[in-house]
């Protein structure tokens, strides 16, 4: 006899709490772990790797202690980590997680994870190096825009989609045509997708004004300077097995600190380009945030960590005080 699928009032809840980079997203979550019997999952493509601690921002030991995080430290630099391979970890934590009688709370920036968990992912082909390595020689022999051009022949919903500078999207939407000889647009749309089988209460955490925002990117940045950034990417360099084309030095600020490092640039360029790049990250969780359905944006204010109490009480009535 099999059983009947579980109602949306019968399904496990989760919350997800989402943001631009440098909004609070962390301080918020610790607040509401120490109140509710949540348990945190991060949601960020650089927290995965071993020894980018300052330049990601990664959560100190003390904060750890207070609010262990899932997902954080996993592999090392010179490893690749895909949305797929995230979606899978995640769903793996969040059934713990409910066997230990807590709630997910998945914290993060990075939309394209938020996204495969929530929708699945279409049934591309995996990542082949030797087709991306000749991939990446045909860009260091023609140039990137060369590559975009063959795209548009190739694809031209998908490149359309991705900017003439997104290095990674571009040599992945053309492997994709390349091992599967379909466009990647059109495998995505045959996606039929996987339902989240879970409840779940989606919050913004972002300042109102972007001009907030921007302030605290660029104190950020310098207090990663600060705080040893250059020493970290120095370490990390002098390794000998990390090289710019990795997907760990293609994050936001390792990018421009390898570049700087290398003597392509100046220190003052440096913390320039990473400070915009940093902007122009947060614009793009933006845009992706502000198309998002069912989102309670929580704006600056003192009162932040009582509105989303209020919130989740309201989703989940069964959450009513500290585990």
């Amino acid at each position: 006899m099999t059983q009947s699928p579980l109602t949306q009032e019968q399904l496990p809840a989760a919350i997800f709490l989402m943001g631009p980079t440098a909004s609070g997203k962390t301080a918020l979550a610790v607040e509401l772990v120490r109140r509710l019997p949540l348990e945190i999952i991060s949601v960020d493509s650089a927290l995965v790797y071993r020894g980018m601690d300052v330049g990601t921002a990664k959560p100190d030991r003390q904060t750890l202690d207070l609010a262990p995080h899932r997902l954080i430290d996993m592999i090392d630099p010179s490893e690749s980590y895909s949305a797929a391979a995230f979606r899978q970890d995640a769903l793996d934590a969040m059934g713990e997680i409910h066997a230990a009688g807590k709630v997910p709370l998945l914290v993060g920036g990075t939309m394209l994870y938020f996204k495969a968990l929530s929708q699945g992912l279409s049934d591309l082909p995996a990542a082949d190096p030797v087709v991306r390595k000749r991939l990446q020689g045909e860009m260091a022999q023609l140039g990137l825009v060369a590559l975009h051009q063959r795209l548009e022949r190739l694809d031209p919903e998908a490149a359309a989609k991705i900017h003439t500078n997104d290095t990674q999207r571009i040599l992945r939407a053309l492997e994709v045509v390349e091992l599967s000889g379909r466009a990647m647009s059109e495998l995505q749309q045959s996606d039929k997708g996987h339902i989240l089988p879970y409840r779940v209460l989606k919050l913004v955490r972002a300042p109102k004004e972007r001009a907030v925002l921007h302030a605290r990117i660029a104190q950020r940045f310098e207090q990663m300077l600060a705080n040893g950034f250059e020493q970290e990417v120095r370490a990390l360099l002098s390794r000998g097995n990390l090289t710019p084309a990795m997907p760990s030095m293609r994050a936001v600020g390792y990018r421009q600190m390898l570049h700087y490092l290398l003597g392509e640039i100046s220190r003052n360029e440096m913390v320039e380009k990473g400070i915009i790049a940093t902007r122009q990250l947060a614009k793009r969780q933006f845009t992706w945030l502000r198309a998002e359905q069912e989102c309670h944006w929580l704006y600056d204010g003192s009162d932040i960590v009582e509105q989303a109490l209020v919130l989740i009480s309201d989703k989940f009535p069964e959450l009513t005080g500290p585990g």
